[in-house]
């Protein structure tokens, strides 16, 4: 029995990974920081609260559940805060010691959730091979270190480990204060919303294809770094008029209202040749289809009466 544990399993991209692996017939151990919600039966899925910063309460739950395969999301994601929290310390150590419990307790492989920040992102397009790995920020300084002990250990204790660096995802539960939600949000409420002038070229992927493919990662023999993203790099501006043409209010959408950070890059774009021809996978989204499907998940949410 393939027995799956899966950190961070009610954040933005995990919550999806988790009924994907049930879906496939997985043992699934879905583990989050606080006490999971009741949820309908989908296959053989186990929740468990655990804090994983604590080292005690990490290697009683790697001790309990004795997984054979590890999909590591959990790290700390405030919006905005992220990029110099000292908080990516806390969580590098607490990495370090689940995976070592991870090997200690038998398990086969592991699959970590990287980032695009781990690079240098001079270069317009990222490539797992070709581009210098040398990040601006402590989030991308964090994860990158976290990457290199991780793949020693791994090569150390026999438990294989491949690494999705992530890049601008979008979907359902995404926090507010990011670029799509927050149109998204303003829209609704039929406000004006101030946008930079949008020339930046962006790679930007539906986070349920992120979950298909960091499941195809994980059932695939890959080790190592690999992009997980669409491939494409489109202008922010062409998200937020797609976002108000698809709401009808395009008027609404103020390109220029709001200064750019002058130190932005201008292109970021994954090469995504692993992902499509090592792992075999393809996104089920193209950008309109996965801005309409977002959009209707945030509509039912306001609905609902959800905050």
């Amino acid at each position: 029995m393939t027995r799956v544990l899966v950190t961070g399993a009610s954040g933005f991209i995990g919550r999806q990974v988790v009924p994907l692996l049930a879906q496939r017939g997985y043992e699934v151990h879905a583990v989050s920081r606080r006490e999971p919600a009741p949820e309908p039966a989908q296959g053989r899925v186990f929740r468990h609260a655990c804090n994983l910063l604590s080292e005690a309460a990490a290697a009683a739950l790697m001790r309990e559940v004795a997984p054979t395969h590890l999909m590591h999301f959990a790290w700390y994601v405030e919006p905005g805060r992220f990029w110099s929290a000292m908080e990516n310390l806390d969580w590098v150590a607490a990495s370090l010691r689940l995976f070592r419990r991870f090997a200690e307790c038998g398990g086969r492989r592991a699959v970590l959730a990287g980032t695009c920040a781990e690079y240098d992102w001079s270069h317009e397009t990222l490539s797992e091979a070709g581009t210098p790995v040398a990040p601006r920020t402590l989030y991308g300084a964090a994860k990158d270190g976290l990457r290199r002990i991780i793949e020693s250990a791994a090569r150390q204790s026999g438990a294989g480990a491949a690494w999705g660096r992530i890049f601008f995802l979008y979907g359902p539960h995404e926090p507010a204060g990011r670029l799509v939600p927050s149109i998204i949000s303003g829209l609704l409420a039929g406000q004006p919303v101030a946008c930079t002038h949008g020339r930046q070229l962006r790679d930007f992927m539906h986070v349920a294809d992120a979950a298909e493919g960091f499941v195809k990662v994980m059932e695939s023999a890959w080790e190592g770094p690999v992009n997980i993203a669409s491939g494409e790099a489109v202008p922010v501006a062409e998200v937020a008029r797609t976002l108000g043409r698809l709401m009808g209010r395009p008027e609404l959408v103020q390109l220029g209202a709001r200064p750019s950070d002058p130190g932005e890059p201008d292109r970021l774009a994954a090469d995504v040749t692993i992902l499509r021809e090592k792992i075999g996978f393809l996104p089920r989204y193209d950008l309109e289809g996965g801005l309409r499907q977002t959009i209707e998940w945030w509509k039912q949410r306001s609905l609902s009466g959800c905050s």
